[in-house]
């Protein structure tokens, strides 16, 4: 049952759309007398204002819909030309079809209008073939599309929601809150505020989804904010966060000394995230030198110059892991604080380190866009996929209806275009329910054109009331309805245009049909199970790729002499986890079915982030000015191998390939020397992530984690100690 904000929506919809159908349609039909003007003002206010999910406010829809309107005039002139022939018409679908389609990778307001500029094609590519009358299907879309643009600014207009920088701005605050210790929220707290930026609960027009600097920036400062509460609910369940509190406000450890170095970053961080909180709800960037670069530096001297100086003043190794806790959430928050600044002002910019997570930040706008583009031509993607689905099936309904010359063959596409989905489970679903509804409505439609036969004035007192209702009730109560109704709208706007008789309705369901099945044909041979076996395989690639970032890290900072070995490529798993987030986000949004969710893929992502992170800021942060003692370096490379081997078999899981075995954890050891910053940073590193693939693979099916249960069953690898381990 629809919510009683959703159901306003929908009526005062039904309401826009009406008056703008109506307004075009009655004027041209009985006050012209031209019906080809009529019908495509009749369908234009339609196709973009209700069956083309555009989303946002009022004003918002109406910028996409003027901005829609030359690519429609072009699309309806296309479709008048290729009308010629059966074949043309076909190519044009398929190109026109997989173009539009591919068109949600800019993000949600082109996605929103493809719908309702395919059937602008869709319309013009039908017989017969009247190039002479290109010029008044051109002037009736114009006509529609315009007065349907001023009813939804000025008709009951859609409000604005929240924008996406409020509600960033109001989970740094939070964080920030927590930080100077002006909160005391419960790790469950923290961890809701920054669900809060899950882009499934933001508006769709809100979600900063497009190729551009500024979507990407503020898409990347999302992720860093979920990030940073996340580390803060970790450090609050373990209360580290309490003691780096009390550090930071000038409290002793026990035996009297101070934590310096926390005391001096700790209120740099706070005050970082509420600046950035206030540019965020001001809408213009901070400008200014990256402090925290600066500060993260001397934090690490600091912590260096306090490890090698007299053995009674080397902080215990406690107080050296809140350190390493402070300065992951340092580097979280300074990667936040730039991608805000870059989604604010949204120019290009000098090269930012880490420059591969940054590498948007200096890159040109066709760059931008041919990489959004490139990167998903591939078969792995689930825009690809999409896009090739629906213009198969769209060019395969539009071979059909012209072969079999049917009548109004565009109900064939029009069907296949609104009842396709992304499982053919849920295809069948909608094709079951909407065959249904079109036998009712046939029926009744049948009935009304044998019982007002061609009294025309009947007609027209009946449409506007009939479309309001089919608007209205039709998303309300269902596909079901929505097609039974909208069959009684077209017979009684087709009456009206030229002598019709009940054989409309007849050719109505026929065609209907035709188009069900094309569609449910397409389903069941391209990717009938939707995003569920592609999470699987893009999952898989991830981790792979996750495997020789940590090995490659652990390298890096082990390397002798120091700095010889160049900090692992971070490009390719970038990629694989845009692929993977993408399959999600599409698997999230389908139907469960009978089939329930079983494996935490969020968890999975969450760690490959982690990871990749780990990858960018040790070897910025905590390169070794010395070598390290060669016992620790190897301790450090067995362990980073024991991960690798952990997220080989875990994307052997993911992906339903055999598993190899288990690694086994290095023995513990404890070499003599002092604690080295560098190394306790490594060890809280990678023994966090160790917990956080041990969490994802005991989320694994029983099923997939009894394959393993032959194998010499380990615990996650074990600690990278640094020299002078103490004992606890």
């Amino acid at each position: 049952m629809k919510g009683g904000a959703e159901r306003t929506t929908i009526l005062h919809r039904s309401v826009r759309v009406t008056l703008a159908a109506s307004a075009g349609f009655y004027s041209f039909v009985y006050g012209l007398h031209e019906p080809v003007l009529a019908l495509y003002a009749l369908f234009a206010p339609i196709s973009l204002g209700l069956l083309s999910p555009i989303p946002g406010s009022g004003r918002q829809r109406a910028e996409v819909m003027l901005k829609a309107l030359p690519v429609g005039l072009l699309l309806v002139t296309l479709g008048t030309l290729l009308a010629v022939k059966t074949w043309a018409a076909v190519l044009g679908m398929l190109v026109v079809g997989f173009s539009l389609a591919f068109a949600a990778i800019a993000g949600p307001r082109p996605a929103g209008a493809a719908p309702g500029l395919q059937l602008f094609y869709i319309l013009a590519c039908f017989p017969p073939y009247e190039p002479q009358t290109l010029w008044l299907r051109l002037a009736g879309l114009t006509f529609g599309v315009l007065v349907l643009v001023l009813c939804e600014v000025f008709l009951l207009p859609q409000p604005p929601g929240p924008t996406y920088r409020t509600t960033l701005a109001d989970v740094l605050a939070t964080a920030g809150d927590t930080i100077a210790g002006r909160s005391g929220l419960s790790p469950e707290a923290l961890r809701q505020a920054g669900a809060r930026l899950r882009l499934s609960g933001i508006p769709p027009v809100e979600r900063p989804a497009g190729p551009g600097r500024a979507d990407r920036g503020l898409a990347q400062a999302g992720s860093a904010a979920r990030r940073l509460l996340e580390q803060l609910a970790h450090q609050t369940e373990t209360g580290e966060l309490r003691e780096l509190v009390r550090e930071g406000a000038g409290g002793e450890q026990p035996g009297g000394r101070a934590d310096t170095a926390s005391g001096s970053l700790l209120p740099l961080v706070a005050s970082l995230c509420d600046r950035t909180a206030a540019a965020l709800r001001a809408g213009r960037a901070t400008p200014g030198p990256q402090r925290m670069d600066k500060a993260i530096d001397g934090f690490q001297r600091t912590r260096v110059r306090q490890v090698t100086g007299p053995a009674d003043e080397v902080p215990p190794v406690p107080v050296l892991r809140r350190q390493a806790a402070l300065l992951a959430i340092a580097e979280s928050v300074r990667i936040l604080e730039i991608s805000v600044r870059v989604g604010l002002d949204g120019r290009r910019t000098p090269p930012i380190e880490p420059r591969e997570l940054f590498w948007y930040t200096e890159a040109t706008t066709p760059r931008l866009w041919a990489r959004r583009i490139v990167g998903n031509m591939t078969l792995r993607s689930v825009q690809f996929q999409n896009a090739v689905r629906i213009a198969v099936a769209l060019a395969a309904a539009r071979f059909v209806a012209g072969s079999l010359d049917l009548t109004h063959g565009f109900w064939v596409l029009l069907a296949v275009l609104t009842l396709s989905r992304t499982t053919v489970g849920e295809t069948w679903t909608a094709i079951r329910r909407a065959v249904t509804g079109n036998l009712v409505g046939a029926v009744a439609a049948g009935a009304l054109l044998i019982g007002l036969e061609r009294h025309t004035e009947a007609y027209a007192a009946i449409l506007a009331p009939a479309m309001l209702i089919a608007f209205a009730l039709g998303p309300l109560l269902g596909i079901a309805w929505a097609q039974g109704l909208f069959t009684l709208v077209v017979a009684t706007a087709f009456a009206q245009i030229a002598p019709a008789s009940w054989q409309l309705a007849e050719a109505r369901i026929v065609d209907v049909v035709t188009g069900s099945a094309i569609g449910l044909l397409c389903a069941m041979l391209a990717w009938p199970a939707g995003a569920r076996r592609e999470v699987r395989r893009t999952v898989a690639g991830l981790l792979r790729e996750c495997g020789p970032l940590i090995k490659g890290t652990v390298e890096t900072l082990t390397a002798v002499p120091p700095g010889s070995v160049p900090a692992p490529a971070t490009l390719p798993a970038l990629h694989r986890l845009v692929l993977a987030e993408s399959a999600y986000a599409q698997f999230r949004s389908e139907p469960v079915g009978s089939r329930p969710v079983r494996a935490d893929w969020h968890a999975v992502l969450i760690a490959a982030n982690h990871i990749l992170l780990g990858a960018q800021w040790l070897p910025r942060f905590d390169l070794p000015a010395t070598t390290l003692p060669p016992d620790t370096a190897e301790r450090a490379r067995a362990g980073a191998r024991a991960l690798a081997e952990t997220t080989d078999r875990l994307a052997a899981l993911c992906g339903g390939e055999p598993p190899g075995p288990r690694g086994t954890s290095p023995p513990p050891s404890e070499p003599a020397g002092p604690p080295l910053p560098a190394l306790v940073d490594l060890d809280v590193w990678l023994r966090s992530l160790a917990a956080q693939l041990t969490r994802v693979e005991a989320a694994l099916p029983d099923a997939v984690r009894r394959a393993t249960d032959d194998t010499s069953a380990t615990g996650p690898p074990g600690p990278v100690p640094g020299p002078g381990r103490h004992a606890s």
